[in-house]
Formats: C-alpha cells, sequence, structure tokens
C-alpha cells in the first residue's frame, strides 16, 4: 500500500459510515455488469446541491446515450466545497478501492494525488482528443506534472463574487455597489441599522472562502498572488490590516447556516442583504424551481466583484480524473472523454453556474452573469482560490480551515495570524 498524503483529512471510522452518496447510493465499488447486462461507472464527487447535481444529471444523460452499454453510478458526497467527499475519497485511495473517476479542483489540490501516484496521465486523451488545442495553456500547466496531464477540467468558476439583494440594499439607503473594503464595511453597517442580516454565511468552509476575497481585496493581486511564493509574508503589517478587515466584516454575518445554500437562499428572499460565494450560486438563484430558486436577476438577485477585487478573476476549476486501478478503466476513459467534449461541457455549465473550460464553447448558451464571466476570464488579471485547491494542497487547507474555525470562535486576529504564518512555514513552499 503506497504511503499517502492526506493524512491530515483522515475522519473516523464512525464518521465516514454517516457519509452516504447520492443517485445509487453508497459509493461503494461498481464492479460487474448489472442484471441488463450493463457495466457500471462510478463517478465520485460532492455535486449534490441544486444546480451542480442538474449539471452531473446533463452529462450522465449524455454519456449513457454515447455509451449504451455503460451505467452512470452516482457516488457523489454531500457537503459543501467537498471536505467529506475529499476525506472518504483518502480513506478509499489508502484501501486502494478507488472509484472509477473522481472530481478533483485544478491545482495544488490535484498535485498531491499526482505526488502519492493515485493517477495515472491520461495525454493518450489530449492527443487523442486535441485537447491542447482547447484548453487554455495556463489550466494544462496546473493540472500536469513534467509533462505528463493528470485529469480532465470540466469548468471555471469565480470565488470572488459578491451576491446582493437589490432591494435590501435599496431600503438600506445603500444607493451604489460597494467597490472597496470600506465602502462594503459602510453598506453592511446600514444594513444593519435596518434590522437585515447585513452578511449571509454558511459552515466553516464559506468562512474560508470569504477570508480569501478579503485578502485579495486587502492585499492587492500582486501581494496575494506572492503569498503561494517564496516571496511571501504572512507576518507583515500588511497581512495583519487584511486579517481585521476580515474581522470587521465577519463581524457583519449572521449566525452560520448549515452550507452555502441555505445562505445564499437569505439573500435571495430579501433577509440578507449581502454573500461573498463562488459563481456556482448562480445556478441556485437562477435555475427553475425544481433545481434552483427561480430568482430574477437583477430584480431578486445581483452580483459584483468581492470588495476591493475589481478587475481580478479568482479562479478555480473542477476536474475528473483516472485512477490507478480504476475498476472500470474504459468506463472512466468514456466518462473522460464526454467531460472533455463541447457538448458535455455545454450541458453542464450553463446549469452548474460555470463557464466551460474549453475555448471553443458555444457563447450564446452563456448569458446573463455567465456572459460577463466569460469577457472577465479572458481580460482580468488572475488569483487562484485557497478553499478550492488552486494554491494550497489539503493539508495546508485544513491547516487554514483550522485557524478561521478558531478564529470564528476567539476572534484573535494574533492568534489568526500566527497560525496562518506557521502552516504557510509548514507546507514547504
Amino acid at each position: 500500500m503506497r504511503r499517502r498524503w492526506m493524512t491530515a483529512v483522515a475522519v473516523t471510522v464512525a464518521g465516514l459510515l454517516t457519509l452516504t452518496a447520492c443517485g445509487d447510493g453508497g459509493g461503494g465499488a461498481a464492479q460487474g455488469p448489472q442484471a441488463d447486462g450493463k457495466k457500471k461507472v462510478e463517478v465520485f464527487s460532492w455535486w449534490t446541491g441544486p444546480g451542480e447535481a442538474d449539471g452531473l444529471k446533463a452529462m450522465k444523460e449524455i454519456f449513457e446515450k454515447r455509451n449504451p452499454g455503460l451505467t452512470f453510478f452516482d457516488a457523489a458526497v454531500a457537503g459543501g466545497s467537498g471536505d467529506k467527499a475529499r476525506a472518504l475519497l483518502a480513506t478509499k485511495l489508502q484501501a486502494d478501492t478507488p472509484p472509477d473517476t473522481f472530481q478533483g479542483h485544478a491545482g495544488a489540490e490535484l498535485q498531491g494525488y499526482i505526488k502519492a501516484g493515485d493517477l495515472e496521465p491520461v495525454n493518450f486523451l489530449y492527443d487523442e482528443l486535441k485537447l491542447k488545442e482547447v484548453f487554455p495553456q495556463q489550466l494544462i500547466d496546473q493540472i500536469s506534472v513534467e509533462g505528463k496531464i493528470y485529469s480532465v477540467p470540466v469548468n471555471i468558476h469565480r470565488s470572488n463574487v459578491m451576491w446582493f439583494n437589490p432591494a435590501v440594499l435599496k431600503e438600506a439607503g445603500v444607493t451604489e455597489v460597494p467597490k472597496t473594503i470600506e465602502e462594503f464595511v459602510a453598506a453592511l453597517e446600514k444594513v444593519k441599522q435596518k434590522g437585515k442580516v447585513p452578511l449571509a454565511i454558511g459552515s466553516e468552509w464559506t468562512m474560508v472562502h470569504l477570508l480569501e476575497s478579503v485578502l485579495l481585496g486587502s492585499l492587492g493581486t500582486e501581494a496575494y498572488n506572492q503569498l503561494w511564493t517564496a516571496k511571501s509574508d504572512w507576518s507583515g503589517p500588511a497581512m495583519t490590516k487584511a486579517l481585521n478587515d476580515f474581522k470587521t466584516i465577519l463581524s457583519y454575518a449572521g449566525d452560520p447556516a448549515d452550507d452555502w445554500q441555505p445562505a445564499a437562499k437569505q439573500v435571495a428572499d430579501g433577509q440578507a442583504a449581502f454573500t461573498i460565494m463562488g459563481d456556482w450560486a448562480y445556478g441556485y438563484f437562477h435555475n427553475p424551481p425544481d433545481g434552483g430558486l427561480g430568482k430574477k436577476s437583477k430584480v431578486d438577485f445581483d452580483w459584483a466583484p468581492s470588495p476591493g477585487t475589481g478587475g481580478t478573476f479568482m479562479w478555480l476549476s473542477d476536474s475528473f480524473t483516472l485512477p490507478k486501478g480504476a475498476p472500470n478503466r474504459d468506463g472512466a476513459v468514456a466518462w473522460l472523454k464526454v467531460a472533455a467534449s463541447k457538448e458535455g461541457q455545454d450541458a453542464f455549465n450553463p446549469k452548474k453556474g460555470s463557464i466551460p473550460a474549453r475555448k471553443d464553447a458555444d457563447t450564446s448558451l452563456y448569458t446573463d452573469y455567465l456572459a460577463d464571466a466569460l469577457k472577465d476570464w479572458g481580460s482580468n488579471k488572475l488569483a487562484g482560490s485557497i478553499q478550492h485547491g488552486v494554491n494550497v494542497n489539503d493539508a495546508w487547507r485544513v491547516s487554514i480551515n483550522e485557524a478561521v474555525g478558531l478564529f470564528h470562535t476567539d476572534k484573535d486576529v494574533a492568534t489568526l495570524q500566527a497560525s496562518l504564518a506557521e502552516a504557510a512555514k509548514n507546507s514547504g513552499q
């Protein structure tokens, strides 16, 4: 058995037994044909909520139409941002019982699986499907090691999005959408005075999601990007100011919801003014009631870059992998071909609330918020997400989550800064 890199996210056996998968349920091995002669392909992800589950279903339909001898086995594990899914996945990989394919964020998160020897390179697919011609080079770089490519990106998401309810802002006398952190704090105070929730927030990971936007907005793009290099300065005065900004903003948050969807719903329903969440929230806001809230953009909800981050696209990308020892390797390859395809990405992303990783998508499908995202992806400066795997591996991310979780209780900036600096030091960056 290979030594694993994800010991930091190990969970108890009792905890794992509570993790249930969607669709066919259980997330167990998908080996052997079913009674109808079709062979299962276990696709492991954390897409269970409105919007994301709808996008996955749209790709499933294409997959089963293209592959009549195969059946899609939905091994999705609920839990925002994939924390629970990755913990369960770690135990499956450690036991050498991988799913046929699993979702992973492009970037440092994926590098951990690569270094552990868990993945097969998929250069053969890139050659067969000519994917190097249709994926941005910067994205290919994030999923490669020494010329070997290890996953198929299905989308691009933007993390630094401020969602807001126009009616709540108008009622509070906020006449301009806040562009800076100072303007944001002033708007939060006005909403508080009117008795509404200024900032809706979810579980611990959504606070880390908020933190990354505040760091970007307070430090600026260049200094933020240097946090992940030898030039990092986690202990300096600029970081102290950024963390104090985070403390101030977090002081306006309502009681934490169970996850990002209930927090977003507070905004859509007019109970709260703002939430900072990735653009997957768009699918949840916008999609019809059977897969979302069925709300009207620019009326029930609106959006802007999170305060201080205008002109910068904080990005992340979901991708699918080919694990070593996949029980149904041929089925996994068939799934990767759908995930890589123009048809698959154009079916998935409008429902998910993301834009395609491919450069040749049907732009007519991407309207409203998604049209803005396509434009900004091609013109903005870029910064990588912390919570969603671009800049930090899982062990580092877990350390950041723990530090933010403690901070939510003690509100001690000095302790938070020291913990973040220590986590960066231990990362070996």
